[in-house]
């Protein structure tokens, strides 16, 4: 296998299980709050939330990119004080990434959770168990369905983004590029077996990720009708 080849699918990669399993961490109890919480402006966390989904990755690539600048207090801050610079590195882009994936993991958790019965959260609170025991023990167990949704759409979503990688990563060879930069690069060469193989791997994967959603999902709607 080609050393470059591997190289960039080895980053993509990383940055997709990376980004999800950050999102995994903050996720679940970021949708916890959002499914149970009656602040007043929840509406406007929910609406910032779901942005990414609407707007185009340009513009979230963009003003992270004026983030990260060292002509903004808080890149000049990063740079002076931790000596980070996140602009066109790696870890500038899975910042980024996690930010416009959010919503395909927020979104089918908060769901699952707004469908269970505010009963079992009652009678776990009449056995005394804690909040945090009722999430774990009581409220994540019954929405295995919704936890493998939101991580496959969270990984299938990532292991395919263009637009902000571009834009807050470039296309750095063994930093930033990607495959789905890789195949752009490779059409624009005319090197169409090289993109072929690029779009081949994405697409098993995205196929794969997307099957087992729809396998998940079917299961758990026989043994609703049993």
């Amino acid at each position: 296998m080609d050393a470059t080849f591997a190289q960039t699918l080895w980053i993509t990669l990383k940055l997709a299980i990376s980004t999800t399993l950050i999102l995994i961490i903050i996720g679940m109890p970021f949708a916890y709050w959002l499914a149970y919480s009656r602040f007043r402006l929840k509406p406007i966390i929910e609406a910032l939330v779901s942005m990414p989904m609407v707007l185009p990755p340009s513009v979230i690539g963009y003003y992270m990119l004026m983030i990260y600048s060292p002509q903004n207090w808080f890149g000049a801050w990063l740079v002076r004080v931790l000596d980070i610079r996140l602009a066109f590195t790696f870890g500038g882009v899975l910042i980024a990434s996690v930010l416009f994936s959010l919503p395909f993991m927020i979104q089918p958790l908060q769901t699952g959770l707004r469908s269970l019965p505010n009963s079992l959260c009652e009678a776990s609170y009449t056995l005394g168990k804690s909040k945090t025991v009722t999430f774990f023990r009581v409220l994540l167990p019954n929405i295995k369905t919704s936890i493998i949704t939101a991580i496959a759409l969270t990984f299938a979503h990532s292991i395919g983004e263009f637009g902000i990688v571009l834009m807050v990563g470039g296309n750095m060879p063994g930093e930033t590029r990607v495959a789905s930069i890789a195949i752009y690069d490779e059409v624009q060469s005319l090197n169409f077996a090289a993109a072929n193989k690029y779009a081949f791997i994405l697409f098993v994967i995205s196929l794969v990720l997307l099957t087992t959603i729809y396998s998940v999902n079917k299961k758990q709607d026989t043994w609703k009708m049993m």
